[in-house]
């Protein structure tokens, strides 16, 4: 009543096996193209091995390690500024315009009530700041410095305030000089 046809001579899960010959094949084309790649990678790493060789002398290492800057910590060995040298590098901006309420620079009239305070005073606000004016102690210039340019703006307006002492071992080259004779 059924139809059913089984076929035992036909395998239908099975595949053709290989002959030896594709087998044979198949194995040299597997071991030959990592032996090949290989052996270009060494190709090309001896033909660039005199260029490594000659980056690895010791005059191209140095040339590669040198430094770049030097950071020295510690007092300064430069010559201290002086009032003016000072005045023109950091206080004329604001002193020659007279820009935020400054006392223009020789003016007499608008140092008077700055000078009637006293050198101390004056100091004091010229290193801590004071009302526009930022604090110049720890900037670009030592407090003797600072203090070296107040006297010479104040001098300039009609003070008579004598030059400050420099610290002990910040004096100028000619100072050490005649103090060893």
């Amino acid at each position: 009543m059924s139809d059913n046809h089984h076929s035992s001579g036909h395998d239908a899960h099975g595949a053709a096996t290989p002959s030896a010959a594709k087998k044979a094949f198949n194995l040299v084309v597997l071991l030959a193209v990592p032996v090949v790649t290989v052996g270009a990678l060494i190709g090309v790493y001896k033909s660039n091995d005199s260029a490594q060789m000659s980056s690895m002398s010791e005059e191209a290492v140095a040339a590669r390690i040198q430094k770049v800057g030097m950071l020295q910590l510690g007092q300064s060995k430069r010559e201290p500024k002086t009032g003016e040298e000072v005045f023109k590098a950091q206080c004329t901006t604001c002193h020659t315009a007279g820009l935020l309420g400054a006392p223009k620079f020789g003016d007499a009239a608008a140092w008077a009530p700055r000078i009637a305070i006293g050198y101390a005073a004056l100091l004091n606000s010229a290193l801590k700041g004071k009302g526009n004016m930022t604090a110049q102690s720890g900037g670009a210039f030592s407090d003797y410095e600072v203090s070296r340019a107040l006297v010479y703006m104040a001098n300039a307006g009609g003070a008579k305030f004598e030059e400050p002492k420099a610290p002990e071992g910040a004096g100028a080259p000619e100072e050490a000089a005649s103090a060893a004779k």
